[in-house]
């Protein structure tokens, strides 16, 4: 039967005008967890392959984004399915001992990761001249209030005004005015004759930044405080594609404007600030300032979402109250974990002199061997019939998943070895 939508007595909507405002009420976890993943890290890996290496490397992206839309799809599934969040379902299926393990590297990985987070707020406010001693406790507190006074539908709500933000990145790329038919062959015809041992730590760095831990964990535990209904199974697959194609394009355009202006000039860079700062002599100051708002906007939206993830995951798995439209006096253990990684990330980066380098190494050690074991979890959990009935995977999407793992476990294991070998 066609949907209509009432608007009064006189007045209706036509079906297809109704299925369109159903996926809009729908998007949100998709969208916010794939550009949410273009973080300071992730911002900074794809300034040095820009530069670096020019456009050889924008082939890379197209076999990543179709890992990324996979493995999505199938925790966005699994939530509305089971109407469970990932750690909660590993709790059941696994144990608690062993999820109680998982937890712990997890919480590791993603205290460096929320550290990475405000050392990126830091180094977007010095752009703009501001102070890390201003820019880092400012924005603590207002990502802590965003969560803490906020309900869902608001902090949603907020994230998808986050996103709209990365668009500056395409903006600065079409200022910049780059060869676009270079581009184009450069994304469809990979040139693998042209890679060096030297590219191989920035493959890995495109790859390993992009699929994480707390993706999974966050998506899933989105869909099912949204409440999304498995008679909308399609409008959330339709969410997470667009959100990885999107988050793809601000990914191709930030690699393109540090490959079309930096490389082209022989600028070394070592992160996303001196990014943003070479871009002025070469491509302008707005270009220049486009760069600098996006940097900042994905690094404070990011240290509100690695925390909210983790406290998340941590109360799933330990049988926990958790959830952003429940007061503090009902789910204090959600609150207090959220306050904490906020409170020590933020402060650990007020510290004079400290050695940021070795926490974002050891953190990112701990998702290269998480990932692996968290993709495994998710593909087994997503062919149980008693959690996921009549929509558990086929033969060829397990191919595929596991597929992806094996090549996850690969890229991984070479991050650990450049960085600790080489």
């Amino acid at each position: 039967m066609s949907i209509i939508i009432r608007i009064s007595s006189k007045k209706k909507i036509s079906p297809f005008l109704a299925k369109i405002f159903i996926l809009l009420s729908i998007v949100g976890p998709g969208l916010i967890t794939a550009n949410i993943d273009n973080d300071a890290g992730g911002i900074a890996t794809y300034s040095l392959v820009g530069a670096a290496t020019g456009y050889r490397l924008l082939w890379v992206l197209f076999p990543i984004t179709v890992a990324l839309i996979m493995v999505q799809e199938m925790s966005a599934r699994m939530g509305i399915v089971s109407g469970k969040g990932l750690a909660d379902l590993i709790r059941e299926k696994f144990g608690l001992k062993v999820t109680f393990y998982t937890l712990i590297f997890l919480v590791f990985a993603d205290l460096g990761n929320t550290m990475a987070e405000f050392a990126g707020i830091a180094a977007a406010g010095e752009i703009f001249g501001i102070n890390k001693y201003v820019s880092v406790p400012l924005c603590s507190i207002f990502v802590w209030l965003l969560i803490i006074k906020g309900d869902y539908k608001i902090v949603e709500r907020v994230f998808l005004a986050g996103c709209s933000i990365y668009l500056s990145y395409i903006v600065s790329g079409f200022l910049i005015s780059p060869d676009w038919q270079m581009i184009s062959t450069s994304i469809v015809i990979p040139n693998l004759n042209d890679i060096t041992m030297t590219d191989m730590p920035l493959i890995v760095g495109l790859m390993g930044t992009t699929i994480t831990p707390w993706m999974q964990f966050y998506i899933q535990s989105a869909v099912v405080e949204k409440g999304i209904d498995i008679k909308h199974l399609w409008h959330s697959k339709i969410d997470v594609i667009v959100g990885c194609l999107f988050m793809f394009t601000v990914t191709l355009f930030i690699i393109v404007c540090c490959a079309a202006t930096l490389h082209s000039s022989g600028v070394v860079i070592s992160d996303a600030k001196d990014a943003a700062l070479a871009l002025e002599p070469l491509a302008g100051k707005y270009a220049s300032a486009l760069f600098g708002i996006g940097l900042f906007n994905a690094s404070i939206f990011a240290a509100a979402l690695l925390p909210l993830a983790t406290s998340y995951y941590v109360c799933e798995g330990l049988g926990w109250e958790s959830g952003v439209d429940k007061t503090f006096k009902e789910a204090p253990n959600f609150f207090t974990i959220f306050t904490l990684l906020i409170f020590i990330g933020a402060m650990i980066i007020l510290i004079p002199n400290i050695n940021l380098f070795k926490i974002l190494i050891w953190s990112q050690v701990a998702n290269g061997i998480l990932i692996p074991i968290i993709l495994l979890y998710i593909v087994k959990l997503c062919n149980d019939p008693d959690i996921m009935g009549d929509y558990t995977n086929t033969p060829a999407y397990n191919i595929f998943s596991y597929v992806i793992i094996l090549f996850m476990l690969i890229i991984n294991i070479s991050m650990i070895y450049f960085e600790f070998f080489n």
